[in-house]
């Protein structure tokens, strides 16, 4: 099932689960051909990856600054050894926050539902975000 929103019943419930401290959100992503904005007045077209990269990245930093967001790792994904052929997926990232709290101060901000979270919306065919834990061994 293709799904690029973000299910705001788990996010509610979810912070009364993830334990106090740092939390890691795995993305995987996998890009539209052509970004879609759903509005033919809207920015010229390109890739959904550049507009990833290039407008929801940096509304996201943005937003993000002076919270203690760390990108982790971005990188392309190569083979998937372990995964249904119909599940593809173009990169993943990890993020770290302080803790699931700042996470959702971030998803649920003005700025972030009117500046970064549209593109987003158009840049993506899928997606999945997991939020994580580390665990000491």
């Amino acid at each position: 099932m293709r799904t690029t929103e973000i299910n705001k019943s788990a996010l509610q419930t979810t912070g009364t689960l993830v334990p106090d401290g740092p939390v890691y959100m795995l993305n995987l992503l996998r890009y539209k051909e052509y970004a879609d904005y759903n509005n033919p007045a809207g920015p010229s077209p390109c890739s959904g990856r550049e507009v990833y990269m290039q407008r929801y990245v940096r509304e996201f930093n943005r937003i993000a600054a002076g919270h203690g967001v760390k990108l982790l790792f971005l990188g392309n994904v190569g083979v998937s050894l372990v995964a249904p052929d119909t599940e593809q997926w173009d990169d993943i990232a990890i993020v770290e926050y302080p803790d699931f709290f700042t996470f959702r101060h971030i998803v649920d901000s003005n700025a972030y539902l009117t500046d970064a979270e549209p593109h987003r919306l158009a840049a993506l065919e899928d997606w999945r975000l997991i939020a994580t834990n580390k665990i000491s061994l």
